[in-house]
C-alpha cells in the first residue's frame, strides 16, 4: 500500500484494540500490529494488516505508535526497557496511548519519551466494543496541541468526539470522570430493574418510556438488552471498572475532590469482582442489586 498517510504501528488488540485497528486499515493506513495472543495478530493480518513479532519489530518503521492495553503497569511494561517503544521508535515519531491510566503514568510517560525525542499524547476513549467497532468513539486526549493536530485525521477515523482537554494527562482526568459517571448510572439503572420487576411492572416498556425522559441516557440506551436479557458478555469488564475507579477515587484524593457516592460505587464494583464477577460486563452490576435485594444469581 503506497499512501502519505503515516505509518502505525498498533500495540493490544484486546476488545477495543481489534476493532479500531480495523478501522484504520479501512482507512486506508498501513498497520503493523503486535499483542501477546497469536490469533488476534492472524486477525490484524486477515484485515489486511501486517503482523510483527515483537513491539521492537512493530515500531521500528512507524510514524505514528498507538497502543491499547488494560492499565498502567501494561503501559509501563510495553514503552520502557530495551525491547520496549522508547528505545525502538525513531526520533520523532509520534506515540499515542489510548489505554485508560492514571494521569500521572501518562504525565511520567510524555516526559520519559521526550529525551527519546518522542511526542506522546494521552488518548483514552469511551464507547466501548460497539463505539469502537462503529468507529464513534469519544477520544479525550492530553499533550501538546501540534501533535493533537498531526493526529486528529488519523483518530477521526476511530472516533466522533475528538477534543484536546489540556496539558499530558487531562484526556486521562477526562476519561476518569468519564468512567464514575457511567459506573454510577449503571448503578442507578441497576436498582430500577431491581425495583421494577420486584413490583410487577412490565420491564421492557418501563425501560423505554424512562430512556424517551430525563432519566434517559447513552448508558441505558447501550445496557438496555443486558439488562433485559441478563446477558452479562463482557463489552467493557467488571476487572477493568474496578481498576478505573481506582484511578478516580485515588486522582480525586489527590486533588482534594470529595466524590460520595463514587466511592460507594467503587466499593460495590470491588465487592461484584470478589464474588467472582469480574469477567463479567459492568452491566452486571445488576447481579450485586439482585444479591442485595435478596435474589439468588
Amino acid at each position: 500500500m503506497s499512501n502519505n498517510l503515516p505509518k502505525v504501528a498498533w500495540i493490544g488488540l484486546g476488545i477495543m484494540g481489534s476493532p479500531m485497528s480495523e478501522n484504520l486499515i479501512k482507512a486506508g493506513y498501513s498497520v503493523t500490529g503486535y499483542t501477546l495472543e497469536q490469533d488476534k495478530i492472524d486477525r490484524l493480518v486477515a484485515a489486511g494488516g501486517t503482523g510483527a513479532s515483537s513491539i521492537a519489530d512493530a515500531v521500528a518503521d512507524a510514524d505514528v505508535v498507538i497502543t491499547m492495553v488494560p492499565a498502567s503497569p501494561q503501559v509501563e511494561a510495553i514503552a520502557y526497557g530495551p525491547d520496549g517503544i522508547l528505545e525502538n521508535a525513531k526520533r520523532g515519531a509520534l506515540l499515542v496511548d489510548m489505554s485508560s491510566i492514571t494521569p500521572q503514568t501518562s504525565v511520567d510517560l510524555a516526559k520519559k519519551a521526550a529525551e527519546k525525542g518522542i511526542r506522546v499524547l494521552d488518548a483514552p476513549v469511551s464507547g466501548g466494543e460497539a463505539g469502537a467497532v462503529e468507529a464513534v468513539l469519544s477520544i479525550m486526549v492530553g499533550g501538546e496541541q501540534a501533535d493533537f493536530d498531526a493526529a486528529k485525521p488519523l483518530l477521526e477515523a476511530l472516533g466522533k468526539t475528538i477534543v484536546l482537554c489540556g496539558p499530558h494527562g487531562s484526556g486521562q482526568t477526562v476519561k476518569a470522570a468519564n468512567q464514575l459517571i457511567v459506573a454510577v448510572n449503571i448503578q442507578a439503572c441497576a436498582e430500577a430493574v431491581v425495583f421494577l420487576e420486584k413490583s410487577g411492572v412490565d420491564l421492557t416498556a418501563a425501560l423505554d418510556v424512562l430512556n424517551g425522559g430525563l432519566a434517559g441516557s447513552t448508558v441505558l440506551t447501550r445496557k438496555k438488552d443486558n439488562f433485559l436479557k441478563r446477558d452479562f458478555a463482557p463489552g467493557f469488564r467488571i476487572d477493568l471498572h474496578h481498576k478505573d475507579m481506582g484511578i478516580v477515587t485515588d486522582a480525586a484524593r489527590n486533588v482534594g475532590a470529595a466524590l460520595p457516592v463514587g466511592a460507594v460505587v467503587a466499593q460495590l464494583v470491588a465487592s461484584l469482582r470478589a464474588q467472582g464477577d469480574g469477567g463479567l460486563d459492568h452491566s452486571a452490576l445488576l447481579r450485586s442489586v439482585e444479591r442485595l435485594s435478596g435474589s439468588q444469581v
